[in-house]
């Protein structure tokens, strides 16, 4: 690890229950298996403590791997994985076999991944992941790309409230009024393609900041995240980039700045709605 990176402190969001997330982490959707353990050790490499990955991805193992050939302590890892849809009538030995990918006795972060809500199962997955928070497995439990409607049911019917929404946030795609209803039942909002899978990097507004810096856009659009409080988990396969990516947490933008990256709401979603989509393949 070089010392850039030792020196790279990454600020914490305290979760409604107490447990601590690092707010920049790594994600690793769309990392094919036998390139992840090399990609994860990289990122461990360069600093990050906080992974994210799903059962959908179908690389627990690989993250798994990595964990393990770091030698960092697994209390020093954040590590976060997620429920696949088609296991919500079955979320307890789903997490089992998470786990048992993972190599792990426990995860930090538990997630249902879509509420599908042509399924109906969400609420019943929930009472499932409040017996594994119970049960200390995981250390907090959450919701992915659940929408205000889905909040609501889940919430009249549970007993725990979500420690995090997982939803896809970047510049042109801001969810505001959900991030904002989020925060307010006290679940804190992160981040998934959190650069607008790429396409938020060329506008001209973050290009500027870019330039009067000397940072990178997709520093910019980090610090852009991070000033906000959001939790952000960007991915990059190259070790350049993920170091890169992790010194946003140096970057402070002025509000005049942080206005005019916010004022690129477009509504242009890059991932599926949450509403409509079945992601019976996940």
């Amino acid at each position: 690890m070089t010392s850039a990176s030792q020196e790279t402190k990454v600020p914490t969001v305290t979760l409604n229950n107490g447990v601590r997330i690092p707010q920049l982490g790594f994600g690793v959707f769309q990392v094919p298996p036998e390139e992840t353990q090399r990609i994860v050790e990289d990122a461990l490499e360069a600093g990050y403590r906080h992974i994210d990955t799903a059962a959908a991805y179908r690389n627990e193992a690989g993250v798994g791997a990595a964990i393990a050939a770091s030698g960092i302590p697994r209390e020093e890892i954040f590590l976060t994985t997620k429920l696949r849809n088609g296991e919500q009538g079955n979320a307890k030995e789903a997490f089992s076999n998470s786990a048992q990918a993972l190599g792990v006795d426990y995860v930090d972060l538990y997630l249902i991944h879509w509420p599908v809500p042509s399924q109906g199962l969400f609420v019943e997955a929930w009472k499932q992941l409040e017996m594994l928070y119970a049960d200390g497995q995981a250390r907090a439990i959450g919701v992915s790309n659940f929408l205000t409607e889905h909040l609501d049911m889940l919430l009249a019917a549970s007993d725990v409230v979500p420690a995090v929404n997982q939803i896809e946030i970047h510049p042109t795609f801001q969810q505001k009024e959900l991030s904002a209803k989020s925060r307010s039942l006290g679940i804190a909002v992160e981040a998934y393609s959190p650069l607008g899978q790429g396409a938020d990097l060329t506008a001209a507004a973050v290009e500027s900041v870019a330039g009067k810096y000397g940072a990178s856009p997709a520093q910019v659009l980090l610090g852009w995240h991070l000033a906000q409080g959001t939790i952000a988990i960007p991915k990059s396969a190259d070790s350049t980039r993920m170091r890169e990516n992790l010194e946003a947490v140096r970057l402070t933008l002025t509000p005049t700045e942080m206005e005019g990256i916010t004022a690129l709401e477009s509504g242009g979603r890059v991932g599926a709605d949450p509403a409509l989509a079945s992601h019976s393949q996940m």
